[in-house]
């Protein structure tokens, strides 16, 4: 080979290895280039859970089929796709390229999340997990964080109805470095309830019917969510019946139908009712319970004045504490009925326009006072326990759990109130007489001492005024002596009729169970007591001793005659004595 034939063959070889080595970096540059992009590669086959993606480089990538799964659908990759892969390494150590379709979609979506956060959108993902403090969203690819609190407006129970859906969500923050996503899609549904409040409220007006949610329940009432405002539902206005408490009819999350009561639009403040929606019991109420007449009911409330008794639903009566029972007058209601007791009750008095209904509940039962006065007219004897004795008079138990009353008048005949009170005890039965029986009054008078016969209208039967008796001294006083005449009369002398002669009207010259004849006065029904004078004896004796001895003994004087009387006298009265003590020896003999 010649020289110049030798160094053109050099020249094309070092020209052949010159562009090959261009070549060689050329390829291996571009294959730097692979290595952490996202690139576009053709799905050429799928192996059981493996896809083997060609991206244009010496050999295929496999891509395990899972990655092509996401929270909201199942993998399903086909033949011949064109898909977006990321390049982790261009060739390891076995010749493999490593693709990873997750990151690839990860990549892909963080790019549009970032636009989304700087222009303020919304973006849409799925809650496919739980973490401590909140929630893993799928946000296309890339993963973020919804804290506990950022799910809804209120706090949520039960989050499952919203984990594999679709939500739209509002990106907080992004920190790519440390691949962090925080979301909200409370901030997503305050943004759409203000909007829907705004529309709300320009269209609302009183008496408007809507449907709402109730959100939260509390002692006074239940708030409702009508769609971006909240109304509140007074517990007066839940229903016309009584209801303690909102939860007896309504439940947090019921969907209920509402009516706008009232709307101020300065405060925004709504109040709905429930019941307006629903007929007025209280229409025509006077004709449904007409006065005096019975009916059943069930007790919804008991206060310390008395009970509300339900006699249809929405419509209340009360029975005062003065109705509930004739005998029981100061018990409390809740000792005399229970909640949810079924009563019979009577109409008393019905007031429409004030929604008032006034019932009673003893009058459903015999009146004790009446029962009483058929079965013991006045007269009559009764027999019972003294439940009471007081200043006035007595308490005794009756038929019937009533009382009755003996007056201090009406105990004895012969002692005085207070000092025939002391002849009593309580829980010791007595007999006595009905005085007097005042139904209306609630009144039963009573009479011990009529048991027995009056003993001063028996001992004044043969007695009159100018009666001249016998009578035993009972006391001594400063202005007269007390007197007992026959059995059960009782009289007074005093001071000045003790004696004609003034020297000898002395109380002090009686003593106690002396017997002294004196001139009845005067008789004292209403006092039961007898006025007596010795000195108008003394002077009658004298006139009658003046008409006797006067004209038989001339000349003689006024001594001489009333001297005659008195011994005469004297003489009759031993005569009358000494026959008495014969009769009596002649008596023993026999």
């Amino acid at each position: 080979m010649s020289t110049a034939t030798q160094e053109a063959a050099n020249a094309a070889e070092f020209s052949t290895g010159e562009n090959f080595e261009d070549l060689l970096n050329e390829t291996l540059g571009e294959a730097d280039t692979f290595e952490g992009q996202v690139v576009k590669g053709t799905i050429i086959a799928i192996d059981s859970d493996v896809v083997v993606v060609d991206v244009g480089l010496k050999s295929e990538g496999r891509v395990p089929l899972k990655e092509f799964e996401t929270p909201a659908e199942k993998a399903s990759p086909s033949i011949g796709d064109r898909i977006d892969i990321f390049v982790e390494r261009f060739e390891d150590k076995d010749g493999i390229v490593r693709l990873s379709r997750e990151k690839a979609r990860r990549e892909e979506a963080w790019a549009e999340l970032e636009l989304a956060l700087k222009k303020g959108e919304r973006v849409n993902g799925v809650i496919f997990g739980r973490v401590k403090g909140g929630f893993i969203v799928d946000l296309a690819g890339a993963v973020a964080f919804l804290p506990g609190s950022q799910v809804d407006i209120r706090p949520v129970r039960d989050i499952s109805p919203l984990m594999g859906s679709p939500q739209p969500f509002q990106i907080l923050k992004m920190d790519r470095a440390r691949n962090n996503i925080v979301v909200s899609r409370r901030a997503v549904l305050e943004e759409t309830r203000a909007e829907a409040r705004t529309e709300l409220i320009s269209n609302l007006s009183e008496g408007q019917v809507l449907e709402g949610v109730v959100k939260n329940i509390t002692d006074y009432g239940a708030f409702v969510d009508l769609g971006g405002v909240d109304g509140l539902l007074h517990v007066t206005d839940i229903a016309w019946r009584r209801i303690n408490h909102p939860s007896e009819a309504l439940q947090v999350g019921q969907t209920v139908k509402v009516q706008v009561i009232r709307f101020n639009s300065d405060t925004q403040r709504i109040s709905l009712g429930m019941k307006q929606l629903e007929d007025d019991p209280w229409q025509g109420v006077e004709a449904k319970f007409p006065v005096n007449a019975k009916f059943t009911g069930r007790v919804t409330n008991i206060t310390d004045y008395g009970a509300f008794v339900e006699l249809e639903a929405g419509v209340e009566g009360l029975v005062h504490v003065s109705e509930m029972s004739w005998t029981k007058k100061n018990a409390h209601p809740g000792k005399l009925v229970s909640t949810s007791q079924e009563v019979e009750v009577m109409v008393l008095d019905v007031d429409s326009d004030k929604r008032r209904i006034s019932l009673g509940l003893k009058q459903c039962q015999a009146n004790p006072w009446q029962a009483f006065a058929e079965q013991y007219p006045v007269g009559a004897e009764v027999e019972g326990e003294i439940k009471n004795i007081t200043e006035f008079g007595l308490f005794v138990g009756l038929p019937g759990e009533i009382d009755g009353m003996a007056h201090l008048s009406d105990l004895s005949w012969e002692k005085a109130g207070e000092e025939a009170l002391k002849d009593y005890e309580k829980g010791t039965s007595v007999k006595a007489k009905v005085l007097d029986i005042d139904v209306e009054k609630e009144r039963i008078s009573l009479g011990i001492k009529q048991l027995s016969d009056d003993p001063f209208e028996s001992g004044i039967d043969n007695l009159k005024k100018g009666s001249v008796v016998t009578c035993t001294v009972t006391a001594v006083t400063n202005t007269g002596i007390e007197v007992q005449v026959g059995e059960g009369l009782t009289g007074f002398i005093r001071r000045a009729e003790l004696s004609r002669d003034r020297s000898e009207q002395r109380p002090d010259r009686f003593a106690a169970d002396e017997k002294v004849d004196a001139k009845i006065t005067q008789i004292d029904t209403a006092s039961r007591k007898l006025t007596l004078s010795i000195k108008q004896l003394e002077v009658e004796q004298e006139k009658q001793a003046m008409s006797e001895y006067g004209s038989s003994s001339s000349g003689a004087s006024l001594g001489d005659i009333l001297g005659a009387a008195i011994e005469e006298k004297r003489a009759a009265s031993d005569e009358a004595n000494g026959a008495g003590a014969d009769q009596d020896e002649a008596e023993k003999k026999e």
